[in-house]
């Protein structure tokens, strides 16, 4: 297990930033040198140090050594399946109202980004269980939460299969404090979502496209067991700022998915009806065909890729659960 604060420690993550701006990350091991065309820095040399310290390579290189932060860490882990950004982690976390000692359930674990912010929102008071439908996603998740931890975070539990199947077997009703989906067709889940949720529960989704977000809007209103939902999306855009050359930057991170969400009803609770100006809600059979897995840019990856990020998920985690005194291969960039 690494060290959460202090001088470095072997089996610590260590985010290396370069004159121009370029980072590193490895995982400090007793044989490990961190490598560059500029030089080399031992692994050895890195432990000891305290936290945000500046290494200089054997050509002369310097680089700002210091402990990724969970979103640093997201973005550089092994990914099987596209990850939540930190961004809109932060956003759910947010707008579920996660907080230490709630009971979550998430649908669609992907590579496990998002699960990493729920474990770390409802701390060790609170649960979370991941369902997931690829095994192949599955593991690799599996892998970057034990390779974050150090080991298996005993808060958390995995299930391979369909949300529909899975929940009613796993989960009593009104059990559950929040459901956040992640998904192609979150829609199929909302039924089973609102019969595990506490009332007052929140349910989230997350979706790429504004067909998805309809289709998911208009369903959740139908069954009448929640509040109106609310939709939004969240872009970031960062600024230079040197002297008085004060600009935004060239590059934004703009849309990357819509939430939705809304809190489940206590029983034979009947919502007042807003009141909105007429629109098309009712789908044909030429509607819904905008919802194919292939319209909405569903990314299917070769059984030969997945198994390859499999295996790098899991040597990630076998470096980051190593016992302190044994020996790995160097690290290069």
């Amino acid at each position: 297990m690494s060290a959460a604060r202090g001088p470095f420690v072997f089996g610590d993550r260590v985010q290396l930033t370069g004159s121009r701006n370029k980072r590193y990350t490895i995982t400090l091991t007793p044989d490990g040198e961190f490598h560059t065309h500029r030089g080399v820095i031992p692994h050895h040399e890195i432990v000891g140090r305290n936290d945000a310290s500046v290494l200089t390579t054997s050509g002369g290189e310097e680089f700002l050594a210091i402990r990724p932060l969970l979103a640093d860490f997201v973005m550089a882990m092994p990914r099987g399946a596209a990850i939540v950004y930190p961004k809109d982690a932060a956003q759910i976390v947010s707008q579920a109202d996660i907080a230490p000692g709630l009971n979550i359930v998430e649908a669609g674990v992907g590579s496990g980004a998002l699960t990493l912010h729920l474990l770390r929102a409802v701390s060790s008071a609170g649960t979370v269980h991941s369902i997931e439908r690829r095994a192949e996603f599955a593991e690799i998740a599996s892998a970057n939460v034990t390779a974050f931890y150090g080991g298996a975070a005993p808060n958390w539990q995995l299930s391979v299969g369909d949300f529909q199947d899975v929940l009613p077997a796993t989960t009593a009703p009104g059990s559950v404090d929040r459901v956040v989906l992640d998904m192609l067709a979150p829609w199929e889940c909302v039924a089973a979502a609102a019969t595990a949720l506490v009332a007052g529960g929140v349910i989230i989704s997350y979706v790429a496209t504004v067909t998805q977000l309809s289709r998911f809007v208009e369903t959740v209103r139908k069954t009448g067991q929640f509040t109106h939902p609310q939709a939004s999306e969240t872009m970031v855009r960062t600024w230079h700022v040197e002297g008085l050359a004060v600009r935004p930057d060239h590059r934004m991170v703009g849309h990357t998915g819509f939430l939705i969400t809304a809190r489940k009803l206590s029983a034979d609770t009947v919502l007042p009806e807003l009141k909105r100006r007429a629109s098309k809600s009712e789908y044909s059979s030429e509607d819904l065909e905008i919802w194919t897995p292939g319209m909405v840019r569903e990314l299917h990856k070769s059984e030969k890729v997945l198994r390859k990020k499999v295996r790098d998920a899991q040597k990630f985690a076998a470096a980051r659960t190593a016992p302190a005194g044994s020996s790995n291969h160097n690290q290069s960039v």
